[in-house]
This record gives structure tokens, C-alpha cells and sequence, in this order.
């Protein structure tokens, strides 16, 4: 089953363009991302909507920070992205008169409530600048 990358592709984007002063281009983007500037246009669009870019057209256009990573969360991020669930897992429907089909799918609706409240909590716990401050120590250890 193919994982859901866009959180982890578009908080790597948003530290690299705070890391740039705050602009970059979609074809810049691509290349970090190992895509095309197609998709980043198409990606990038749920972050301007949600506020947290600003994009220009033309010759010289790009992408800009529209907000400041100090205030901004990987919870603001995720909630920006259009998904259906944090989890592939999934309650059956083979039987729905089935008492034990019903107790099973209890136990993994609540299991699946927990951990999504969970990561929601854990995403929406600091900053993107601690992110930043992290690349910025494991730079400053590497050279």
C-alpha cells in the first residue's frame, strides 16, 4: 500500500524555503523533491489556500512564506492537506449483523480515535522553527 507523503514532502519545503528567506521557485522545489513542477504547483496550492504561502505567476514567479514558522505547527500543515484519514487501517462491512463484527469494529474505531488524537497532538505540539533549530545544529556538528 503507497504511503501518503505529502506531510513529511510539504513541511520539508516550508523549512528549506524559511531556510531560502522565504521564497523558492516550484521548479526548485521539484528538484528537491524528485518531481515535477507540475505537482508542486498542484501540491503547493493546499498551502496557499490554507494561508501559509503566497504565489506569483511568470517569468520570476514562485512561492513565498506567507506566515512565521514560529506560530506555524505540522498540525496547521496537516490540517491543509486535503485526506480522508491518518490511518489506511479500517472497520469491516462483510456482515453488519454480526455482533462480533460489531465489537471488532469498536475496538479498532476507538484504537484508531486514540492514535489520531495522539498525532494530532504530537504534530500540533511545537513549532516548525524547533525543525529549523535542528537542521541548524546538525549543520553546525557536520562542519
Amino acid at each position: 500500500m503507497a504511503q501518503d507523503t505529502r506531510l513529511a514532502r510539504l513541511l520539508h519545503v516550508l523549512i528549506h524555503m524559511h531556510l531560502r528567506d522565504g521564497t523558492t521557485t516550484s521548479e526548485t522545489i521539484a528538484q528537491m523533491l524528485h518531481t515535477n513542477a507540475v505537482v508542486v504547483r498542484r501540491t503547493m496550492a493546499s498551502l496557499r489556500d490554507a494561508g501559509l504561502v503566497t504565489s506569483t505567476g511568470g517569468r520570476g514567479g514562485g512561492w513565498e512564506l506567507a506566515c512565521d514558522l514560529n506560530r506555524v505547527t505540522a498540525r496547521h500543515v496537516y490540517d491543509a492537506i486535503a485526506h480522508t484519514t491518518a490511518f489506511a487501517i479500517g472497520s469491516a462491512d462483510d456482515n453488519p449483523s454480526c455482533p462480533v463484527e460489531k465489537a471488532v469494529n469498536r475496538l479498532i474505531e476507538s484504537a484508531l480515535q486514540d492514535a489520531e488524537a495522539a498525532l494530532l497532538r504530537t504534530l500540533g505540539a511545537r513549532p516548525l522553527t524547533a525543525l529549523v533549530h535542528g537542521v541548524a545544529s546538525v549543520r553546525g556538528r557536520r562542519g
